[in-house]
């Protein structure tokens, strides 16, 4: 999964990218609305975690303006103001889901995976391809039935490979998918 995570405060942005990076999760993290812009504009991103307390911008206005951009992805928000009015203007400028802060970090990840397969129009987490299944909740393989250990990297390739296993992908699509905007490696791949 492509995560934009937008959270002003250095150290809570540390660790839930670091979180969201070992749960094999390419992560474009930022403090401020206008970077989120960019990469919501430039850089395939399947969901949002947005903080309502930025410093250059409104985090509702912040989701307000993607909504107006038909920027599509689903949208979290993860922030301190917990009160029912606060959740009541977060859904209705644009926001898919409401977590307050403190959180449990395995709900913020199921939270991020229900969303996602929702956007994708599926129930299912899991994808087939032959003897090849891949658990999109677990983000683990199973080949044959026997249970095979992924990099984030490679994750990252398989998934976007089996979600269009019936289609040619070209090397360029896939590195646009991995990395945005052609900076990968094309070596790499």
């Amino acid at each position: 999964m492509k995560i934009l995570l937008v959270e002003d405060d250095k150290l809570l942005n540390h660790h839930l990218s670091t979180l969201l990076t070992e749960a094999q999760n390419q992560v474009y993290s930022t403090d401020n609305a206008q970077v989120a812009l960019h990469y919501a504009a430039d850089y395939p991103i399947d969901v949002a975690i947005i903080d309502l307390g930025l410093p250059d911008m409104d985090g509702l206005q912040l989701i307000t303006r993607l909504r107006e951009q038909q920027i599509p992805f689903p949208i979290i928000v993860l922030t301190a103001r917990g009160n029912w009015q606060d959740k009541v203007e977060g859904l209705e400028a644009g926001a898919d889901d409401y977590l307050v802060k403190p959180f449990q970090k395995d709900e913020l990840l199921a939270r991020l995976n229900a969303l996602v397969r929702r956007s994708a129009g599926f129930i299912s987490p899991r994808v087939k391809a032959g003897d090849y299944e891949l658990d999109l909740s677990r983000k683990e393989l199973t080949i044959a039935g026997e249970v095979t250990v992924l990099t984030s990297f490679e994750y990252l390739i398989l998934e976007y490979l089996m979600r269009n296993a019936r289609q040619v992908v070209s090397k360029q699509q896939l590195l646009d998918q991995l990395y945005g905007d052609g900076e990968g490696d094309p070596n790499t791949i």
